[in-house]
Parts: structure tokens; C-alpha cells; sequence
């Protein structure tokens, strides 16, 4: 697997999401709504996710194993990190 494109739409107000992004993987499949989130031992992302009928949310899309994971969570932060330095749309 193979992540191809990763876009980052960086969050104008202030608050503990700091951008919503998308993945393309192998060109093929693209997840969007994942989350990039500053928790208390830094940033993180977040799978998309939807509310069940108990009221918890439960992930849509996520990774099987915590390598893959770690992985995307990686390329997500790094290309969160680029896009700050980016200078944002007027």
C-alpha cells in the first residue's frame, strides 16, 4: 500500500482539530475526513467516524494494524506540518 496524495485543508478557528485530510492510496482509493487533532501528548489524526444509535462513534475507515497506522499517521503529519508553512488563501 502505497500512499499517493495526501491533502490537507488546515482549520481557520481555533480548537483541538487543526485540519480535516484527505489520502489517496495507490492512486486507486481515496479516504477523506481524517482528522489531525492536538491532544495532550501532541498531534494525532483521527479515522473518519460516524455516531451509532448508542451515541458512540464508531470509525468508518481505519487501519487493521497499528503499523499501518503508525504509517499514515506519519505521512498525515508530515504533510500537515508542510502545510503550515504554506502561506494561507486570501
Amino acid at each position: 500500500m502505497n500512499i499517493t496524495d495526501v491533502r490537507v485543508r488546515k482549520m481557520t478557528k481555533e480548537s483541538k482539530m487543526k485540519a480535516v485530510v484527505s489520502i489517496t492510496i495507490d492512486d486507486e482509493f481515496v479516504i477523506h475526513d481524517i482528522k489531525v487533532v492536538e491532544g495532550e501528548k501532541g498531534l494525532f489524526i483521527a479515522m473518519p467516524s460516524r455516531k451509532a444509535a448508542d451515541g458512540e462513534y464508531r470509525d468508518i475507515a481505519h487501519p487493521i494494524n497499528s503499523q499501518t497506522r503508525n504509517s499514515i499517521q506519519e505521512i498525515v503529519l508530515a504533510a500537515y506540518e508542510k502545510a503550515l508553512l504554506e502561506p494561507d488563501p486570501e
